[in-house]
This record gives structure tokens, C-alpha cells and sequence, in this order.
């Protein structure tokens, strides 16, 4: 594998990993109510976040209110994994072996080819 792949694909599951733990702690936030700041997985996932949110203010002007800072977080996050899924397939296509996984061949598989027999034909043995 490539360095430049390498680096693409451990920076867009890094992003994939920061985007679930804000779904997560969304999700907690809507299912534990008041009781959220007792929740010890909420609390867990906050402190995960922490990061993301404090790069994601620091990028923000000062208009965004605090609140909305998990979903400015979010966007920004798909915006980075799209960006990310893109050059991959760029790097990948630009190789000669399509990003395979190593020992795995290219096979020349012809498309399936599903036969329709009529009520009353013999039947049709298959390729």
C-alpha cells in the first residue's frame, strides 16, 4: 500500500470514527432527557467530542451560537469524508492494481446470465 493511500484512508476513518461518536452522543442526548449529565456513556462521548468541537469553534465565526457547534461539527465531518472518499478513489484510480488487496487477481468473470424457459420447454442445464 502506498504511503499517500495509507494517509487517505486513516485520515477519512478517523473522520468516520469522530462523525459516529456525534451521532452517538446525539442520539443519548435525545434518549436520556434531563438526566443526560448523569449518564456516564454521555459523559464519555462528550469528552470524545471535546476535540472536534474546539477545532470546529476555532474555524467558525463568532456568529455560530455554541449550541449549533455539534451540527456545524457534523457537516464539516461529511464534507471531509466526501473530499477524503474522493481522493481515494483518485489515488486508487491512478494505480495499476485498482488499490487490490494484496495476492488478490483480476478476474475476467462474465456477467450472469439468467435463462427464461417457457411452461411446457425442456429444461436448461445451466453454464
Amino acid at each position: 500500500m502506498s504511503t499517500d493511500l495509507f494517509l487517505v484512508t486513516i485520515a477519512k476513518a478517523l473522520v468516520e470514527i469522530a462523525a459516529l461518536f456525534i451521532l452517538g452522543q446525539g442520539i443519548l442526548y435525545v434518549l436520556s432527557g434531563e438526566k443526560r449529565e448523569g449518564n456516564f456513556f454521555y459523559q464519555l462521548l462528550r469528552v470524545i467530542t471535546r476535540p472536534v468541537y474546539g477545532i470546529v469553534r476555532l474555524l467558525t465565526p463568532k456568529v455560530i451560537v455554541d449550541r449549533h457547534v455539534p451540527w456545524v461539527a457534523l457537516m464539516v465531518l461529511f464534507w471531509l469524508w466526501l473530499a477524503l472518499t474522493f481522493a481515494k478513489i483518485q489515488i486508487c484510480a491512478e494505480r495499476d492494481d485498482r488499490c487490490r488487496p494484496d495476492g488478490a487477481q483480476q478476474t475476467n468473470a462474465a456477467p450472469f446470465r439468467a435463462s427464461i424457459s417457457r411452461a411446457g420447454d425442456a429444461p436448461v442445464a445451466p453454464l
